[in-house]
């Protein structure tokens, strides 16, 4: 009998079994303080970033404003007959559309009526800078089909948390920006806001120069070329924190007055005033934005940056007291990792 029969096959090797590593933890407290960091960068981010971004005034716009002005007077220039006790509307219309990231692009009308029948109308387009307010010279901005026009000042609304002072708001049918004026804090539908002023005194709209019948200054013969002549003072209502305008009114005269010759006619006597749903309807949306806004800018940022701060400490605290657990495969704790022994080739034991 061979040697091999008796032996047998020698056996193979087998691989020593790898032990699984032990489960690496997290340092205790490292989660708290990740936490407190999240949160103290929330607090930072939202009035310095976040809270800028949400103030600035929409990109999009589709806005309508209506105002009242009964018991007006005006010349109806159909048949040049003078109207008493009129009650006149006047809607101021804007669509807009974001042009980049910084500005608004606003197609703006203005309807003044009597009983749907329109005695007066302009037209003008602006660009307008979605922080400031203020239009921009650019890209196509006219009044009345005029391109030449260099528009400035306010459009509508003033900038967020703008603080006390004056302004010029532009007005499109004199192509001039009088100064608005700070008068005094005031209420309105119970929300806190800024009264503004601004008074034009006597002046010639351009491009207003028409034939007109020369007996409305005394003459019986022909006609004669006039120019209209327009006198106001507005008065804005503001929420500080938005910038909304909540309210407005407008003491208004326009007159006729002959290029070449002497006296004036009365073209238009109205009070207008913003209708009582929309006062209470635009200062109802301020009071829900600057709730937005304050909270972004103080309220939410003073929650979690304490809360942040404490969660930091509350980490490193824990870090601190927590002791380092012993390591298995640490040799100078003295644990050795008993190897497999491989079997005996002559099948001994």
């Amino acid at each position: 009998m061979s040697v091999f029969s008796q032996v047998g096959r020698v056996p193979e090797a087998r691989p020593t079994p790898l032990l699984p590593e032990p489960a690496r933890r997290l340092p205790t407290g490292t989660l708290l303080v990740a936490v407190g960091a999240f949160l103290v960068t929330m607090a930072l981010l939202l009035p310095f970033y976040v809270q800028d971004r949400v103030a600035l005034m929409p990109g999009d716009v589709s806005h309508q404003l209506r105002m009242n002005a009964p018991g007006a007077t005006y010349l109806d220039t159909a048949t040049w007959t003078r109207r008493e006790g009129a009650d006149l509307d006047r809607t101021t219309r804007i669509e807009g559309t974001a042009h980049g990231s910084d500005w608004s692009a606003w197609e703006m009308t203005v309807d003044t009526t009597d009983s749907d029948r329109v005695i007066d109308h302009w037209s003008r387009r602006v660009i307008v800078d979605r922080e400031t307010g203020r239009a921009v010279n650019c890209c196509g901005e006219h009044v009345n089909g005029d391109r030449a026009v260099r528009q400035a000042g306010l459009v509508l609304d003033w900038p967020a948390g703008v603080p006390e002072g004056d302004h010029s708001f532009y007005d499109a049918e004199v192509r001039a920006a009088p100064a608005v004026v700070f008068e005094e804090n005031d209420e309105v539908a119970g929300l806190a806001v800024r009264r503004y002023v601004q008074e034009l005194s006597e002046t010639q709209m351009p491009e207003s120069a028409r034939d007109v019948p020369a007996a409305l200054f005394g003459d019986s013969r022909g006609t004669v070329t006039a120019t209209r002549w327009l006198e106001f003072e507005r008065t804005f209502w503001v929420e500080p924190i938005t910038g909304r305008v909540v309210h407005m009114t407008e003491e208004r005269t326009e007159t006729l007055r002959p290029q070449n010759g002497s006296g004036e006619v009365s073209l238009l006597e109205a009070e207008f005033v913003l209708a009582e749903g929309q006062v209470s309807s635009l200062a109802e949306q301020a009071r829900v934005r600057s709730l937005i806004l304050r909270g972004l800018d103080v309220w939410v940022p003073w929650t979690l940056g304490p809360l942040g701060v404490v969660a930091i400490l509350a980490g490193l605290v824990q870090a601190l007291r927590s002791r380092p657990e012993d390591d298995p495969n640490d040799p100078e704790k003295g644990t050795v990792i008993e190897s497999v022994a491989a079997p005996d080739p002559a099948g001994r034991g």
